[in-house]
């Protein structure tokens, strides 16, 4: 599977539709990221979406017949689980969330700061590196209207 930032040109605007969240991260602040798969260009590519929690929600609302549970189970991770927390979305028991008829309008952050991943050699600081560039913020939530 290929990274998204790979398959758009930087600064463009652009929509992804298909959306397929994979794992839903919680780190010691307020906003989340999102692991998701989404088809472009009719090939399969993975992103991560960063955005504060409410934005979230508004997502999850999005997910069809399983919006409740999975408000509830966010819910529930917030209240009792220790922070950072993986919410993961990629096993028989825990199919993807779909968002069906959805398109998000995402852009792009900034590239990640070289001095972070000073040792080239290191296969930790590589993964590292490139999980960090392919980091995109959400600017719109749209619904597909079909007549």
């Amino acid at each position: 599977m290929q990274r998204l930032i790979d398959a758009v040109e930087y600064g463009a605007d652009f929509f992804v539709e298909e959306i397929h969240i994979r794992a839903i991260v919680f780190d010691n602040t307020d906003d989340v990221t999102l692991w998701a798969t989404t088809v472009f260009d009719a090939q399969t590519y993975f992103f991560h979406l960063g955005l504060p929690f409410a934005q979230l929600d508004l997502l999850l609302r999005q997910a069809g017949p399983r919006a409740g549970e999975l408000q509830e189970e966010v819910a529930d991770a917030l209240a009792t689980a220790p922070r950072p927390c993986l919410l993961e979305y990629t096993q028989d028991e825990q199919n993807a969330i779909v968002l069906p008829g959805i398109a998000l309008k995402l852009s792009f952050t900034y590239p990640a700061d070289e001095d972070e991943f000073l040792d080239e050699d290191d296969e930790d600081a590589s993964e590292e590196r490139a999980a960090a560039d392919n980091v995109f913020y959400l600017e719109g939530i749209f619904r597909r209207l079909d007549a």
